[in-house]
Protein backbone atom coordinates (compact mmCIF):
# COMPACT_ATOMS: atom_id res chain seq x y z
CA UNK A 1 0.00 0.00 0.00
CA UNK A 2 1.24 3.57 -0.66
CA UNK A 3 1.81 5.01 2.81
CA UNK A 4 1.53 8.74 3.43
CA UNK A 5 5.01 9.67 4.58
CA UNK A 6 4.92 13.47 4.51
CA UNK A 7 2.50 16.37 4.44
CA UNK A 8 3.61 19.92 3.69
CA UNK A 9 1.44 22.96 4.41
CA UNK A 10 1.94 26.38 2.82
CA UNK A 11 0.03 29.64 3.20
CA UNK A 12 -0.28 32.27 0.50
CA UNK A 13 -2.00 35.65 0.76
CA UNK A 14 -2.84 37.46 -2.46
CA UNK A 15 -4.02 41.09 -2.24
CA UNK A 16 -7.04 42.06 -4.28
CA UNK A 17 -6.45 44.60 -7.03
CA UNK A 18 -8.68 46.98 -5.05
CA UNK A 19 -10.86 46.62 -1.95
CA UNK A 20 -13.98 44.54 -2.71
CA UNK A 21 -17.34 44.50 -0.97
CA UNK A 22 -20.60 42.64 -0.87
CA UNK A 23 -23.63 43.59 1.20
CA UNK A 24 -22.10 42.73 4.56
CA UNK A 25 -18.29 42.54 4.26
CA UNK A 26 -15.26 44.23 2.68
CA UNK A 27 -12.00 42.37 1.98
CA UNK A 28 -8.57 43.28 0.63
CA UNK A 29 -6.90 39.89 0.19
CA UNK A 30 -7.52 36.17 -0.23
CA UNK A 31 -5.56 33.62 1.80
CA UNK A 32 -5.05 30.12 0.42
CA UNK A 33 -3.86 27.22 2.59
CA UNK A 34 -2.20 24.62 0.34
CA UNK A 35 -1.60 21.02 1.46
CA UNK A 36 0.76 18.60 -0.31
CA UNK A 37 0.81 15.00 1.02
CA UNK A 38 3.34 12.54 -0.36
CA UNK A 39 3.16 8.76 -0.62
CA UNK A 40 5.58 6.47 -2.46
CA UNK A 41 7.15 9.39 -4.27
CA UNK A 42 3.88 10.87 -5.54
CA UNK A 43 2.59 14.20 -4.23
CA UNK A 44 -1.02 15.35 -4.12
CA UNK A 45 -2.35 18.86 -3.80
CA UNK A 46 -5.37 20.39 -2.14
CA UNK A 47 -6.27 23.74 -0.65
CA UNK A 48 -8.82 25.90 1.07
CA UNK A 49 -9.56 29.60 0.85
CA UNK A 50 -9.29 30.12 4.55
CA UNK A 51 -6.98 31.65 7.14
CA UNK A 52 -3.45 30.84 8.16
CA UNK A 53 -4.88 29.47 11.40
CA UNK A 54 -5.92 26.41 9.40
CA UNK A 55 -2.27 25.70 8.69
CA UNK A 56 -1.53 25.66 12.43
CA UNK A 57 -4.36 23.19 13.03
CA UNK A 58 -3.19 20.96 10.18
CA UNK A 59 0.39 20.93 11.45
CA UNK A 60 -0.55 20.52 15.11
CA UNK A 61 -3.33 17.93 14.76
CA UNK A 62 -4.24 16.61 11.32
CA UNK A 63 -0.74 15.90 10.06
CA UNK A 64 -0.14 13.20 12.67
CA UNK A 65 -3.56 11.69 11.94
CA UNK A 66 -2.77 10.91 8.30
CA UNK A 67 0.98 10.32 8.33
CA UNK A 68 1.62 6.59 8.16
CA UNK A 69 -1.82 5.80 6.76
CA UNK A 70 -2.74 4.22 3.43
CA UNK A 71 -3.06 6.96 0.83
CA UNK A 72 -5.84 5.02 -0.91
CA UNK A 73 -8.08 5.02 2.17
CA UNK A 74 -9.42 8.55 1.78
CA UNK A 75 -12.67 7.88 3.62
CA UNK A 76 -10.87 6.28 6.57
CA UNK A 77 -8.49 9.24 6.78
CA UNK A 78 -11.37 11.73 6.55
CA UNK A 79 -13.21 10.03 9.41
CA UNK A 80 -10.07 9.99 11.53
CA UNK A 81 -9.53 13.71 10.96
CA UNK A 82 -13.11 14.50 11.96
CA UNK A 83 -12.71 12.50 15.16
CA UNK A 84 -9.45 14.26 15.96
CA UNK A 85 -10.98 17.75 16.09
CA UNK A 86 -13.82 16.80 18.45
CA UNK A 87 -12.69 19.19 21.19
CA UNK A 88 -12.14 22.13 18.83
CA UNK A 89 -15.58 22.25 17.21
CA UNK A 90 -16.52 21.15 13.71
CA UNK A 91 -17.74 24.41 12.10
CA UNK A 92 -15.31 26.99 10.78
CA UNK A 93 -11.53 26.66 10.84
CA UNK A 94 -11.47 22.96 11.71
CA UNK A 95 -13.64 21.97 8.75
CA UNK A 96 -11.69 24.21 6.38
CA UNK A 97 -8.45 22.62 7.55
CA UNK A 98 -9.89 19.13 6.99
CA UNK A 99 -11.11 20.31 3.59
CA UNK A 100 -7.62 21.22 2.42
CA UNK A 101 -6.21 17.86 3.49
CA UNK A 102 -9.16 15.84 2.17
CA UNK A 103 -8.99 17.44 -1.28
CA UNK A 104 -5.27 16.76 -1.36
CA UNK A 105 -5.80 13.11 -0.42
CA UNK A 106 -8.35 12.65 -3.21
CA UNK A 107 -5.86 14.18 -5.64
CA UNK A 108 -3.10 11.92 -4.31
CA UNK A 109 -5.23 8.78 -4.64
CA UNK A 110 -6.22 9.59 -8.22
CA UNK A 111 -2.57 10.18 -9.12
CA UNK A 112 -1.58 6.83 -7.62
CA UNK A 113 -4.28 5.11 -9.67
CA UNK A 114 -3.25 7.03 -12.79
CA UNK A 115 -6.62 8.69 -13.46
CA UNK A 116 -8.25 12.13 -13.41
CA UNK A 117 -10.24 12.60 -10.22
CA UNK A 118 -13.59 12.59 -12.04
CA UNK A 119 -12.88 9.08 -13.31
CA UNK A 120 -12.05 7.88 -9.81
CA UNK A 121 -15.30 9.37 -8.49
CA UNK A 122 -17.34 8.04 -11.40
CA UNK A 123 -18.07 10.48 -14.20
CA UNK A 124 -21.71 11.41 -14.83
CA UNK A 125 -21.32 14.59 -16.88
CA UNK A 126 -18.67 15.66 -19.38
CA UNK A 127 -19.06 19.32 -18.43
CA UNK A 128 -20.61 21.45 -15.70
CA UNK A 129 -22.36 24.81 -16.28
CA UNK A 130 -20.91 27.88 -14.57
CA UNK A 131 -22.12 31.35 -13.75
CA UNK A 132 -19.84 34.36 -13.63
CA UNK A 133 -19.80 35.71 -10.08
CA UNK A 134 -18.62 39.15 -9.04
CA UNK A 135 -20.51 42.39 -9.47
CA UNK A 136 -19.31 43.64 -6.09
CA UNK A 137 -21.13 46.50 -4.43
CA UNK A 138 -17.83 48.39 -4.41
CA UNK A 139 -17.70 48.35 -8.23
CA UNK A 140 -18.51 51.43 -10.22
CA UNK A 141 -21.07 51.01 -12.99
CA UNK A 142 -18.19 51.01 -15.47
CA UNK A 143 -16.40 48.19 -13.65
CA UNK A 144 -19.61 46.17 -13.42
CA UNK A 145 -20.28 46.64 -17.12
CA UNK A 146 -16.73 45.65 -18.04
CA UNK A 147 -16.84 42.45 -15.99
CA UNK A 148 -20.30 41.31 -17.10
CA UNK A 149 -19.68 42.21 -20.74
CA UNK A 150 -16.52 40.12 -20.75
CA UNK A 151 -18.26 37.08 -19.29
CA UNK A 152 -21.39 37.29 -21.40
CA UNK A 153 -20.32 38.79 -24.71
CA UNK A 154 -16.69 37.66 -24.89
CA UNK A 155 -16.61 34.33 -23.01
CA UNK A 156 -20.16 33.22 -23.74
CA UNK A 157 -21.19 32.59 -20.12
CA UNK A 158 -25.02 32.72 -20.17
CA UNK A 159 -25.56 33.46 -16.48
CA UNK A 160 -24.01 36.01 -14.09
CA UNK A 161 -24.37 36.98 -10.43
CA UNK A 162 -23.98 40.32 -8.69
CA UNK A 163 -23.89 41.46 -5.08
CA UNK A 164 -26.82 43.38 -3.58
CA UNK A 165 -27.86 44.33 -0.05
CA UNK A 166 -25.34 47.17 -0.08
CA UNK A 167 -24.38 48.44 3.39
CA UNK A 168 -26.51 45.82 5.16
CA UNK A 169 -29.53 46.57 3.04
CA UNK A 170 -29.61 50.29 3.79
CA UNK A 171 -29.34 51.32 0.12
CA UNK A 172 -32.19 49.45 -1.61
CA UNK A 173 -32.62 52.14 -4.26
CA UNK A 174 -28.99 51.70 -5.28
CA UNK A 175 -29.46 47.91 -5.37
CA UNK A 176 -32.34 48.29 -7.79
CA UNK A 177 -30.46 50.80 -9.94
CA UNK A 178 -27.53 48.40 -10.24
CA UNK A 179 -29.75 45.41 -11.09
CA UNK A 180 -31.52 47.43 -13.77
CA UNK A 181 -28.14 48.55 -15.12
CA UNK A 182 -26.78 45.00 -15.14
CA UNK A 183 -29.81 43.75 -17.05
CA UNK A 184 -29.24 46.41 -19.70
CA UNK A 185 -25.58 45.36 -20.01
CA UNK A 186 -26.16 41.61 -20.36
CA UNK A 187 -29.35 41.74 -22.43
CA UNK A 188 -32.61 39.84 -22.02
CA UNK A 189 -31.40 36.30 -22.71
CA UNK A 190 -28.71 36.03 -20.00
CA UNK A 191 -29.74 34.71 -16.60
CA UNK A 192 -29.23 37.27 -13.84
CA UNK A 193 -28.57 36.19 -10.23
CA UNK A 194 -28.31 38.34 -7.08
CA UNK A 195 -26.66 37.64 -3.74
CA UNK A 196 -27.48 39.69 -0.63
CA UNK A 197 -25.10 37.81 1.70
CA UNK A 198 -27.76 37.94 4.40
CA UNK A 199 -28.02 41.73 4.28
CA UNK A 200 -31.82 42.10 4.21
CA UNK A 201 -34.54 41.58 6.80
CA UNK A 202 -37.35 39.17 5.90
CA UNK A 203 -39.94 41.70 4.80
CA UNK A 204 -37.35 43.81 3.03
CA UNK A 205 -36.13 40.72 1.15
CA UNK A 206 -39.70 39.95 0.07
CA UNK A 207 -40.17 43.52 -1.18
CA UNK A 208 -36.84 43.45 -3.00
CA UNK A 209 -37.64 40.08 -4.58
CA UNK A 210 -40.76 41.58 -6.16
CA UNK A 211 -38.68 44.37 -7.65
CA UNK A 212 -35.89 42.02 -8.78
CA UNK A 213 -38.46 39.84 -10.53
CA UNK A 214 -39.33 42.81 -12.75
CA UNK A 215 -35.81 42.52 -14.15
CA UNK A 216 -36.09 38.75 -14.59
CA UNK A 217 -33.76 37.85 -11.73
CA UNK A 218 -33.95 34.07 -11.38
CA UNK A 219 -31.68 33.34 -8.36
CA UNK A 220 -31.78 35.09 -4.99
CA UNK A 221 -28.91 33.96 -2.79
CA UNK A 222 -28.97 34.49 0.95
CA UNK A 223 -31.72 37.11 0.93
CA UNK A 224 -31.54 36.86 4.73
CA UNK A 225 -29.02 35.19 7.00
CA UNK A 226 -28.75 31.48 6.31
CA UNK A 227 -28.50 30.96 10.08
CA UNK A 228 -32.21 31.79 10.29
CA UNK A 229 -33.79 28.89 8.44
CA UNK A 230 -37.38 29.84 9.23
CA UNK A 231 -36.76 33.34 7.87
CA UNK A 232 -35.13 31.94 4.75
CA UNK A 233 -38.10 29.62 4.25
CA UNK A 234 -40.50 32.50 4.68
CA UNK A 235 -38.81 34.51 1.95
CA UNK A 236 -38.77 31.46 -0.31
CA UNK A 237 -42.52 30.95 0.19
CA UNK A 238 -43.25 34.49 -0.98
CA UNK A 239 -41.23 34.71 -4.18
CA UNK A 240 -41.13 32.92 -7.51
CA UNK A 241 -37.36 33.49 -7.68
CA UNK A 242 -35.25 30.48 -6.70
CA UNK A 243 -33.80 30.99 -3.22
CA UNK A 244 -30.35 29.50 -2.55
CA UNK A 245 -28.03 29.19 0.45
CA UNK A 246 -25.58 26.80 2.07
CA UNK A 247 -22.14 28.30 1.54
CA UNK A 248 -21.60 28.50 5.32
CA UNK A 249 -22.36 24.84 5.88
CA UNK A 250 -19.54 22.89 7.51
CA UNK A 251 -21.14 19.49 8.10
CA UNK A 252 -23.91 17.26 6.84
CA UNK A 253 -26.20 18.11 9.77
CA UNK A 254 -26.31 21.78 8.77
CA UNK A 255 -27.44 20.87 5.27
CA UNK A 256 -29.95 18.36 6.59
CA UNK A 257 -31.58 21.07 8.69
CA UNK A 258 -31.67 23.43 5.72
CA UNK A 259 -33.35 20.83 3.52
CA UNK A 260 -35.87 19.84 6.19
CA UNK A 261 -36.79 23.49 6.76
CA UNK A 262 -37.62 23.77 3.03
CA UNK A 263 -35.50 26.90 3.09
CA UNK A 264 -33.97 26.68 -0.39
CA UNK A 265 -34.76 25.76 -3.98
CA UNK A 266 -31.14 24.83 -4.64
CA UNK A 267 -28.59 23.77 -2.04
CA UNK A 268 -25.14 25.33 -2.14
CA UNK A 269 -22.06 23.69 -0.68
CA UNK A 270 -18.38 24.61 -0.72
CA UNK A 271 -15.81 21.81 -0.74
CA UNK A 272 -13.19 24.19 0.66
CA UNK A 273 -15.38 24.76 3.74
CA UNK A 274 -17.51 21.66 4.33
CA UNK A 275 -14.57 19.37 5.15
CA UNK A 276 -13.64 18.65 1.59
CA UNK A 277 -14.76 16.64 -1.41
CA UNK A 278 -15.75 13.72 0.83
CA UNK A 279 -18.46 15.69 2.61
CA UNK A 280 -19.42 17.65 -0.51
CA UNK A 281 -20.39 14.41 -2.23
CA UNK A 282 -22.53 13.42 0.77
CA UNK A 283 -24.23 16.82 0.66
CA UNK A 284 -25.02 16.25 -3.03
CA UNK A 285 -26.66 12.94 -2.15
CA UNK A 286 -28.60 14.57 0.69
CA UNK A 287 -29.86 17.25 -1.69
CA UNK A 288 -30.98 14.63 -4.18
CA UNK A 289 -32.84 12.75 -1.45
CA UNK A 290 -34.80 15.96 -0.84
CA UNK A 291 -35.50 16.52 -4.52
CA UNK A 292 -32.99 19.37 -4.79
CA UNK A 293 -30.08 20.19 -7.03
CA UNK A 294 -26.70 21.23 -5.68
CA UNK A 295 -24.55 24.17 -6.74
CA UNK A 296 -20.85 24.44 -5.96
CA UNK A 297 -20.05 27.65 -4.09
CA UNK A 298 -16.87 29.35 -5.37
CA UNK A 299 -13.67 27.22 -5.40
CA UNK A 300 -14.30 26.25 -9.02
CA UNK A 301 -10.90 24.56 -9.34
CA UNK A 302 -11.87 22.14 -6.55
CA UNK A 303 -15.44 21.61 -7.71
CA UNK A 304 -15.09 20.85 -11.42
CA UNK A 305 -14.30 17.15 -10.99
CA UNK A 306 -16.74 16.23 -8.19
CA UNK A 307 -19.49 18.31 -9.85
CA UNK A 308 -19.15 16.16 -12.97
CA UNK A 309 -19.55 13.07 -10.78
CA UNK A 310 -23.04 13.86 -9.42
CA UNK A 311 -26.32 13.72 -11.32
CA UNK A 312 -28.09 16.57 -9.52
CA UNK A 313 -25.57 19.34 -10.18
CA UNK A 314 -27.09 22.63 -11.32
CA UNK A 315 -23.98 24.73 -11.81
CA UNK A 316 -20.77 26.03 -10.28
CA UNK A 317 -19.95 29.53 -9.16
CA UNK A 318 -17.12 30.86 -11.33
CA UNK A 319 -15.94 33.41 -8.78
CA UNK A 320 -13.86 36.28 -10.14
CA UNK A 321 -11.48 36.41 -7.17
CA UNK A 322 -10.76 32.69 -7.26
CA UNK A 323 -10.27 32.72 -11.03
CA UNK A 324 -7.53 35.31 -10.55
CA UNK A 325 -5.95 33.74 -7.46
CA UNK A 326 -5.96 30.22 -8.90
CA UNK A 327 -4.11 31.36 -12.00
CA UNK A 328 -1.47 33.10 -9.89
CA UNK A 329 -0.82 29.95 -7.85
CA UNK A 330 -1.56 26.92 -10.03
CA UNK A 331 -0.96 25.39 -13.42
CA UNK A 332 -3.89 23.50 -14.94
CA UNK A 333 -6.64 25.98 -14.04
CA UNK A 334 -9.69 25.44 -16.25
CA UNK A 335 -11.16 28.16 -18.46
CA UNK A 336 -14.92 28.33 -19.06
CA UNK A 337 -15.78 27.65 -22.68
CA UNK A 338 -19.33 28.25 -23.83
CA UNK A 339 -20.50 28.65 -20.25
CA UNK A 340 -19.14 25.32 -18.97
CA UNK A 341 -16.04 23.84 -17.36
CA UNK A 342 -14.69 20.58 -18.76
CA UNK A 343 -12.28 18.57 -16.57
CA UNK A 344 -9.01 17.97 -18.40
CA UNK A 345 -8.85 14.19 -18.72
CA UNK A 346 -5.23 14.36 -19.85
CA UNK A 347 -4.15 15.42 -16.34
CA UNK A 348 -4.20 13.22 -13.26
CA UNK A 349 -6.11 14.03 -10.10
CA UNK A 350 -7.49 17.55 -9.91
CA UNK A 351 -5.17 18.50 -12.76
CA UNK A 352 -3.43 21.20 -10.72
CA UNK A 353 0.22 21.85 -9.92
CA UNK A 354 1.60 24.59 -7.67
CA UNK A 355 3.60 27.23 -9.56
CA UNK A 356 6.25 27.36 -6.87
CA UNK A 357 8.38 30.19 -8.20
CA UNK A 358 5.38 32.41 -8.93
CA UNK A 359 3.67 31.56 -5.66
CA UNK A 360 6.72 32.28 -3.52
CA UNK A 361 6.17 36.05 -3.46
CA UNK A 362 2.74 35.52 -1.88
CA UNK A 363 3.94 33.07 0.75
CA UNK A 364 3.52 33.93 4.42
CA UNK A 365 5.00 32.29 7.49
CA UNK A 366 2.67 29.60 8.89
Amino acid sequence: MPTIDDLVVSVFTIPTEEPESDGTLTWRATTVVVVEPTAAGITGIGFSYATGACARLINDVLRDVVIGQDALDVSRNWSAMVRSIRNFGRPGIASMAIAAVDCALWDLKAKHLGVPLVKLLGQVNDTVPVYGSGGFTSYSDEELARQFSDWVHEQGIPRVKMKVGEAWGTRPERDLERVQFARAVIGPSTALFVDANGGYSVKQAVRMAKEFARHDVSWFEEPVSSDHLSSLAEVRSQTSIDVAAGEYGYDLFYFKAMCEAQAVDCLQADASRCAGISEWLRVASLAEAHGLQISGHCAQSLHAHPACAVANIRHLEYFADHARVDRLLFDGVLDPVGGVLRPDLSRLGLGLELKRADAQKFRVDN
